[in-house]
């Protein structure tokens, strides 16, 4: 079953008040979907745009349906809360997107293991949480995804030694959606995880990873998004275990145009972390930095 559209369909989206889980929600919402916008954010932040309240505005504006939920990915209680409200407000759940995520870049003798457990509870513990809490519901949907923003599972040294907290945390990730596909696949529900060949225009890299000159050498959150809805229209039954690059899936999905992702067309991209060196980018890609 490949549908054309989300009309109607439920997400749960987490870090969706912002950035990449708001561009998902925003996707979604052109189609008439309905959006549970799950996040931390109820109050304005001085350097972080958006709430869960402004998120679903733009997304009801886009024309679905949103449901601002204020959720701790670490805290069961509230997982389960906003699930449970999800499924009163919609009447099901078809769709989780695993997008909360917490970085720090620090090698291993500076970082604090305050900041280590932060990463690990929301980056792994978390998106198993909210798989385990959500699995019950996706298996009453026709066509269930269960979609993580985490990179393939390349096991290379250079992807570990820069940053071994935050890898093993985002590794982490990754190795829930391998373990769901197994475990989902007799129920029909698809576990699969998308990443961004280039850096992301979003307030953590403009924060975290060098400000307005990374800005302009990424791509914006909708070739993410874009991405994302098509894995959501796939067949649930066979379209599961897949780790995806947002180019290269929308490349083999019939996509042409990725110059209109750029942020600054004049500048060469920057490539992300944990991109493996034998994925084939798209012909025509253009400049890249980075690898």
């Amino acid at each position: 079953m490949i549908q054309g559209t989300l009309a109607g369909r439920t997400l749960f989206i987490t870090g969706a008040s912002r950035g990449i889980g708001l561009a998902i929600g925003l996707a979604a919402a052109r189609d008439g979907a309905n959006v549970a916008v799950a996040a931390k954010t109820v109050a304005p932040h001085a350097k972080l745009e958006g709430t869960i309240f402004s998120a679903a505005e733009a997304i009801e504006r886009a024309g679905g349906k949103a449901l601002p939920l204020e959720v701790d990915v670490r805290d069961e209680a509230s997982v389960g809360a906003a699930i449970e409200a999800t499924v009163s407000r919609f009447g099901g759940l078809d769709i989780l997107v695993n997008n909360a995520s917490a970085i720090n870049l620090s090698p291993t003798t500076a970082i604090d293991m305050k900041r280590f457990d932060l990463m690990h509870q929301v980056n792994a513990r978390g998106s198993f949480l909210c798989a385990k809490l959500a699995i019950p519901h996706l298996a009453k949907s026709a066509n269930a995804h269960v979609l993580s923003l985490s990179p393939p599972l390349d096991m290379k040294e250079k992807w570990f030694a820069p940053h071994l907290a935050y890898s093993m945390a985002k590794f982490g990730m990754s190795l829930v959606t391998l373990g769901l596909a197994g475990e989902l696949r007799p129920m029909g529900i698809a576990a699969n995880a998308l990443w961004p060949r280039t850096t992301i225009a979003t307030a953590a890299v403009r924060n975290l990873l060098g400000g307005e000159a990374i800005m302009a050498a990424s791509r914006t959150p909708q070739i993410v998004a874009d991405a994302a809805r098509l894995v959501f229209l796939k067949d649930a039954r066979s379209f599961t275990g897949n780790f995806l690059i947002d180019d290269t899936f929308l490349a083999g999905e019939g996509v042409t145009d990725f110059d209109r992702y750029r942020v600054d067309r004049g500048k060469a991209l920057m490539q992300d972390f944990f991109v493996p060196a034998d994925s084939p980018a798209p012909a025509g890609l253009g400049k890249m930095d980075g690898g």
